[in-house]
């Protein structure tokens, strides 16, 4: 009988091996129609995907409102925390973009406008102005004069014409914001946090049924770290980028800087990529500072910004984001970079949590063998005590 059982065990596991290799086989060699059927897929889902990333974003703010409708005296506020926490988010985050289209969105396009209307001039500006220095100007090397024959005969205006960039933000916008799919988004969002505990609670029933418990206690502890870890990073470095973004705008306002919302907007932004996001936006501002309003305008720029950076580094960061990642700035510039080549703008943002939660994960494990180690060290010498003993 039991021969019989492990000849079937056998035979199923050959089967279903060949099976596999069938599948991958005719996967690689239909591999643009696989991809084309699963870039369909994605489409149709595209907007529960969009609603599971809102419904992540709000689910901290859902539920620290709803423990604050649970501590009213009211049995209706007591009995309706949940729907009024969601209900108090959505509005304070459609406040937030209300002001966003209004008041800021306005500013930033109308900087961004002139820029783009006057970037021909600028550019002509820049190489006269080159064209002026000194034979013997350090700027006037070889590598610089091929670089400006290069590019001295392009009309960049071609390039950032108004009414196609426009035109491609409009397409853009009208492809991933359908009005359909904005709604489904938003349905799909409400309901996830409104049926939160019965979803995370039917997701960890599947995990208990599928590992031992040891297992499954790792599961739970490991996603909930890391859980805490993104959303931390992500609420507390946007949040960041806004007051950033702020305080610059003002600062270059005071200076009389040209374009200052759109380089305190564009500063802000980057801000929210460690490190590299802030020096990328500061060089960028600095050389569109250096063309619209001097040199010693674009010095003092650097000077402010780099004030206002190491501010918000030592004072508000710490503040908002309470306790750090505790990473190394090496490690944090080896994935930002890393990130960055492999996924990109998003790749860079995400590398930080990402490795924080690997460095857990790592330190868990060289914790878990060291302890092995010393165990093994403590019974072989209680081995050698009860020989010595015998003897």
């Amino acid at each position: 009988m039991d021969k019989i059982k492990n000849d079937w065990k056998k035979w199923t596991y050959w089967f279903l091996l060949g099976v596999a290799i069938i599948v991958v086989y005719h996967i690689f060699n239909n591999f643009n129609d696989v991809m084309g059927v699963l870039g369909g897929f994605f489409e149709i889902i595209a907007p529960f995907l969009v609603g599971i990333f809102i419904a992540y974003l709000l689910y901290m703010p859902c539920r620290k409102f709803e423990s604050v409708y649970h501590k009213s005296k009211s049995k209706f506020i007591k009995k309706k925390a949940r729907a009024l926490g969601i209900i108090t988010v959505y509005l304070i985050v459609l406040a937030i973009i209300i002001i966003l289209i209004g008041v800021i969105l306005p500013v930033v396009v109308e900087s961004v406008t002139d820029l783009l209307n006057n970037i021909q001039h600028y550019y002509e500006m820049t190489i006269d102005r080159y064209n002026a220095l000194p034979d013997d100007s350090i700027l006037k090397s070889d590598f610089v004069n091929d670089a400006i024959r290069g590019i001295q005969n392009l009309d960049i205006k071609q390039y950032f014409q108004v009414n196609k960039i426009v035109e491609y933000v409009m397409t853009a916008v009208q492809a991933i914001t359908g009005i359909v799919d904005v709604f489904v988004a938003l349905i799909v969002s409400v309901y996830i946090l409104a049926e939160r505990t019965k979803i995370i609670a039917f997701l960890k029933k599947i995990v208990a049924a599928m590992f031992k418990e040891k297992t499954y206690k790792n599961i739970d502890k490991y996603f909930n770290n890391s859980n805490e870890i993104f959303f931390k990073f992500i609420a507390s470095q946007f949040l960041d980028a806004v007051i950033v973004g702020v305080l610059i705008t003002i600062a270059l306002t005071i200076m009389g800087v040209r374009y200052a919302p759109l380089l305190g907007f564009f500063i802000g932004l980057f801000n929210m990529i460690p490190y590299i996001g802030a020096i990328i936006a500061t060089v960028i501002s600095a050389i569109i500072t250096l063309i619209t309003g001097g040199l010693s305008q674009a010095i003092w720029m650097i000077i402010v910004t780099i004030v206002l950076q190491q501010i918000d580094a030592n004072i508000i960061n710490p503040k908002i984001v309470g306790q750090s990642l505790k990473i190394s700035p090496l490690l944090v510039l080896f994935a930002v970079t890393v990130g960055g080549a492999y996924f990109g703008i998003l790749g860079m943002f995400l590398a930080v949590p990402v490795v924080a939660v690997i460095r857990i994960l790592v330190e868990d494990y060289l914790d878990f063998r060291i302890a092995i180690k010393r165990k093994r060290k403590l019974e072989e010498k209680k081995k050698i005590d009860a020989d010595i003993e015998n003897v």
